[in-house]
């Protein structure tokens, strides 16, 4: 039996809440509920994702006054697939064994393995700020 290709939304609001904590540089720790606030996800969620990547060496925590999260590496040396393997597991493999329909599948995981694995949270910031500078234009 091959496993499932998932990615929660769980993992989506890690990407958003570190791409939030990329944009405050190096300025120190930045408390979650700045985080919660400024990309409103709620503060229960937030603690235990960032517990989370705490535990895999994402992130660093601070307690106090001056408390809060940082990066322990640069933004840009942590990929979206790491989030992602961190908060939702592996991405699923499927059985090189089999033929058919779970080739389609199997080459459907290298591509978002690879897409994930390519873009940093450092991308992510670049990316915001170039989506945000876009003109609108109204009719």
């Amino acid at each position: 039996m091959s496993s499932i290709i998932a990615i929660s939304d769980k993992s989506r609001s890690a990407i958003v809440a570190l791409t939030e904590l990329a944009r405050h540089g190096e300025s120190g720790p930045v408390p979650i509920v700045e985080i919660s606030e400024a990309r409103d996800i709620p503060l229960h969620v937030l603690e235990q994702l960032f517990a989370s990547l705490r535990r895999a060496g994402i992130l660093a925590s601070q307690r106090g006054v001056k408390g809060g999260y940082s990066f322990l590496r640069p933004p840009a040396d942590v990929t979206l697939l790491a989030v992602v393997e961190t908060v939702d597991g592996r991405l699923g493999s499927i059985d090189a064994d089999r033929a058919g329909v779970d080739i389609v599948w199997q080459q459907a995981r290298d591509l978002l393995v690879g897409l994930l694995g390519e873009r940093s949270i450092a991308d992510m910031v670049d990316e915001e700020e170039r989506v945000s500078e876009t003109p609108m234009f109204y009719i």
